[in-house]
């Protein structure tokens, strides 16, 4: 509106100035010193009014009020109202409609009317012809601002709502957006054609990547195959989509050739808007997990429970035997051998005490994967190694061995869940007097620096190099008959693993055949 004031009063005065020097004809023959003060004061005025910023609505109603005054004496002493630049004062409709309504508006539309009666009032002696002349024009202006300040509200009402359409859309993208990034599962959203349009932060998470992949193929940013290793297209997949629809079948192979296990939910997008006639899909939604773990898990959950199962099985069995054997030995009218009777009884405590360790065994683990003795303390090293060597010197006894304990000095204490810590050296210490015919079983404890290392050593059979590396699967047991002539489960060394883990250790192991083994791991000093 600055603009259009300043080139309104350039025109304005332009228009004056060659009515006073007689370039064009006028039919007012007003004075030409008041003709030129007003074609000053516009210029004066309209250099003012646009270098100096309007601060306060009451200093832009003052202005327009400055603006109607003189275009109404420019009107009346200089150019007329039936001359085609009076239209100008259109321009004063439209300002004043804009910044202060249509009230405003009838109070301009009304200026313009009094300041033509003013007008045929001071041309009295102008013939009939000049006055409906006047009176036409007056009308044709009125007329053609009230229309032109109707068709500019009616745009004004159209583009505000346009606007405020725009706002609610993008409220509510940035509503989606927001759900979507706080989504932990990558999720997409595509056109019909598979495009990306909305996307989360975990997308780029699964994809491994920084770059946007806004309006990029849905179907080339995975390389996806079946249970088969065929290959497969993500976008084909969509397509053929009808409903919301659950895959977890798919496996992504990155660049690098890392694979990942895929857990696929999808639905087409029914859109009643499209810009194409019949078209009724809007697009695609997508959310991918990674579930290689998760299945990793189950696939060995449903193998350690296939495996447990064939374990229990062969133990029950000898006892269901062993004890079926014993009561028609019972039953008989004679006498039972008592030696059969012996042997059987012990043969089913031997598989009892199997089945009780196996349970401990299990008891353990579970405990160790769903974390129940995780809170740590404060141990004594010298005080928990001493404990341990007074609890199994009795069965060392009993078979002949030596227990010796070798300690370090200034053992300190370590911060660990103690439960873990125990059965962790319970279960190296068992298996060394379990496996050693003859000779000794060492405990130590050593600390160097801030670290504490804990060894249980033996004289015992020892472990082949073939079998070092299996020993600590679950359920294995090596076939050296010696192995075998013992009763055991195969879960000690792989319960032993999980709760180093949990000790956030891990165990080391030397061993050579026929000449002992020794198992440490470390702990830091607290």
């Amino acid at each position: 509106m600055r603009f259009i004031g300043l080139i309104s009063t350039l025109v304005i005065t332009l228009y004056s100035f060659l009515i006073i020097i007689g370039f064009l004809p006028s039919m007012y023959t007003g004075s030409y010193v008041i003709a030129i003060i007003l074609s000053s004061t516009w210029l004066v005025l309209s250099a003012y009014y646009f270098f100096t910023p309007i601060t306060s609505v009451h200093l832009r109603a003052m202005r327009l009020i400055t603006y109607h005054l003189m275009a109404l004496a420019t009107l009346i002493f200089i150019i007329g109202f039936s001359q085609p630049f009076a239209a100008l004062y259109i321009l004063l409709f439209i300002a004043t409609n804009l910044y202060f309504g249509r009230t405003a508006l009838i109070l301009s539309i009304a200026s313009f009317v009094l300041g033509a009666v003013v007008d045929m009032a001071l041309r009295s002696q102008l013939d009939s012809f000049a006055i409906q002349q006047t009176t036409m024009s007056m009308f044709a202006i009125i007329f053609l601002g009230i229309t032109t300040v109707g068709l500019m509200t009616a745009q004004e009402t159209k583009r505000k709502t346009l606007v405020h359409s725009q706002a609610r859309e993008r409220l509510q993208y940035d509503r989606v957006l927001t759900i979507m990034n706080n989504l932990t599962d990558a999720s997409f959203s595509t056109d019909a054609k598979g495009s990306v349009q909305i996307y989360n932060a975990a997308a780029l998470d699964l994809l491994d990547t920084n770059d946007s992949i806004k309006g990029k193929n849905i179907g080339e940013l995975f390389n996806l195959t079946d249970t088969d290793n065929t290959g497969v297209n993500l976008l084909t997949i969509l397509k053929e989509a009808t409903k919301a629809t659950r895959r977890d079948d798919l496996n992504h192979t990155y660049g690098d050739g890392e694979s990942i296990r895929l857990e696929m939910t999808f639905a087409p997008i029914r859109s009643s808007y499209s810009l194409k006639k019949n078209e009724k899909e809007g697009g695609y939604i997508i959310i991918l997990r990674d579930v290689t773990k998760q299945k990793s898990l189950e696939e060995e959950r449903d193998e350690f429970i296939s495996v447990v199962s064939h374990e229990l099985r062969t133990p029950i069995t000898i006892v269901e035997g062993t004890l079926s054997n014993i009561d028609v030995l019972m039953k008989q009218p004679k006498s039972p051998d008592m030696d059969v009777l012996s042997t059987s009884v012990t043969t089913a405590h031997d598989q009892v005490l199997y089945l009780a360790k196996m349970v401990n065994d299990l008891s353990t683990l579970s405990r160790a994967e769903r974390g129940v003795a995780d809170a740590t303390e404060d141990i004594d090293v010298h005080e928990l190694m001493i404990s341990m060597h007074h609890k199994y010197h009795a069965e060392a006894m009993t078979r002949n061995l030596l227990l010796e304990i070798d300690l370090g000095t200034k053992l300190g204490k370590v911060n660990a869940s103690r439960l873990y810590l125990e059965e962790l050296l319970q279960n190296f210490i068992t298996n060394a007097l379990k496996y050693t015919k003859e000779g000794s079983v060492t405990i130590s404890a050593k600390r160097t620096k801030d670290v504490v290392r804990f060894t249980i050593k033996d004289t015992g059979i020892g472990i082949s190099r073939g079998d070092q590396a299996k020993v600590f699967s679950k359920f294995y047991r090596s076939e050296d008959y010696r192995i075998r002539e013992t009763n055991g489960t195969g879960l000690g060394l792989y319960v032993s693993t999980k709760l180093a883990h949990k000790l956030h250790t891990h165990v080391e192991l030397k061993s050579r055949l026929n000449h002992g083994s020794s198992f440490s791991f470390e702990l830091p000093i607290q």
